[in-house]
């Protein structure tokens, strides 16, 4: 299969994007649709779906047969059957008439069920049959029916998951499942974000009649950092808020952050996308931990370090000092008698050390400075391992992204800046 012929689904089925993911998503639905075979496909909320199921039933030999788009999410739990199923007359409160349905009606041509993962388990053993054997029973009847229908399937949920949860059968998920098809969400589509954004733009300012808006470079760098989660949906929906509401037709970055939503919720890590519930960030779960461990150790050794400097010019006593056995458990602090000047310190670090005093001491003339509480060597060891653990991670995201700085100070959670610097301070050959 040639360029050529992907590129012609994409203007026949008007898709916009260069994106190796997106052309290989194209590539399969072209491959799977002249046969009957399920097809299911899987995405986030609002990365086109919808569309990949057209692709398949217009070059599939039903493309003369109905097409019928069904969201499974959408329809109540106590009509389900009887909407993709049909009814009888009187087999149940309000069925006045009988029905026919959505399997019926599209016999010989194709049915579409977004959400699937939201159908009822009762529905989904309904369903199983007719994937199994073409067979179907209307709600109130007892007559078998036959039904020639193609399915294709779609789901922004994990089904696997839901298998072990009890909230889907194991046999419907290998039976949908012949055919997987995964659609790429918009952020790891790259430069088809911004090819996106002036489709739209130019088709609202169609629509309204207004002059099409144009992104300055910086206000494209942030479309092109932002995540989308809610993909090309939310894309298309800022680029027509843009569009209607600013009378500047040039969008600066700061223009175009206030149409970006903030990031809601706890700030603590999230483990987001793939399947195997450890994130698209490249690093594992331990990883994650690790970091969150070692940033709270460091900022606890800040705090051992600013208290042990305090104690030593008087901000506070050695008494106080000595009452946070959280943050000195290893630490044995003993009061003292000394003035500030007398107190051994270092010029290019903080103070690491306090002279102490016998328990019988009762002036400043008995200090004893040959005891001297040392915890340089703790601070030096887990800088080392802080460090070490920082550069691996950094080394990860790097591999991670192609060595390209931009995602991975993304990934990282540090702006690109700091990663430069951070690559520079340990020598990382790129």
């Amino acid at each position: 299969m040639n360029q050529d012929e992907i590129q012609s689904v994409k203007q026949r089925f008007d898709i916009i994007g260069h994106s190796p993911s997106l052309n290989h998503a194209i590539r399969v639905a072209i491959q799977v649709a002249p046969t009957d075979l399920t097809v299911l496909i899987t995405g986030e909320s609002g990365s086109g779906k919808e569309s990949f199921s057209k692709i398949i039933h217009n070059l599939s030999s039903r493309k003369h047969g109905q097409f019928i788009a069904i969201n499974c999410g959408a329809i109540p739990e106590g009509t389900i059957d009887s909407e993709l199923f049909g009814h009888e007359k009187g087999s149940f409160t309000g069925a006045t008439d009988a029905r026919k349905g959505y399997f019926e009606v599209t016999n010989g041509g194709t049915i579409f069920l977004d959400e699937i993962g939201e159908m009822p388990l009762g529905t989904q053993a309904r369903l199983l049959r007719i994937l199994e054997n073409g067979e179907f029973i209307k709600v109130g009847s007892s007559k078998s029916q036959k039904t020639d229908v193609r399915v294709v399937a779609a789901t922004n949920v994990n089904l696997l998951e839901a298998v072990q949860k009890g909230k889907f059968r194991e046999d419907l998920y290998y039976r949908l499942n012949t055919v997987p098809l995964t659609v790429p969400p918009l952020r790891e589509r790259g430069t088809d974000i911004d090819l996106l954004f002036r489709k739209f733009s130019a088709d609202f300012a169609e629509k309204y009649r207004v002059k099409p808006i144009k992104l300055t470079e910086d206000a494209r760098d942030v479309l092109m950092s932002y995540r989308f989660p809610g993909n090309i949906r939310q894309l298309k929906n800022i680029a027509e808020q843009i569009s209607i509401l600013e009378m500047e037709r040039e969008i600066s970055a700061e223009t175009l952050k206030g149409y970006l939503p903030k990031p809601s919720g706890s700030m603590l890590p999230a483990l987001l996308g793939d399947s195997s519930g450890l994130g698209d960030t490249g690093m594992s779960e331990r990883d994650l931990l690790y970091k969150i461990f070692f940033d709270l150790r460091k900022d606890v050794n800040d705090l051992k370090q600013f208290v042990m400097e305090m104690v030593a010019r008087g901000g506070i006593s050695s008494e106080t000092a000595a009452a946070m056995p959280s943050i000195f458990a290893n630490t044995s602090i003993q009061p003292y008698k000394a003035h500030p000047e007398d107190i051994l310190m270092k010029t290019d670090k903080p103070p690491v050390s306090v002279a102490t005093v016998p328990e019988n001491a009762d002036g400043d003339d008995d200090i004893q400075y040959d005891k001297v509480l040392d915890i340089t060597h703790e601070t030096e060891e887990e800088s080392l391992l802080l460090e070490q653990q920082e550069k691996e991670m950094i080394l990860k995201a790097l591999k991670k992204n192609h060595n390209r700085r931009k995602n991975a100070a993304r990934d990282l959670g540090i702006s690109e800046r700091t990663l430069y610097r951070k690559i520079k301070l340990f020598g990382i050959e790129e």
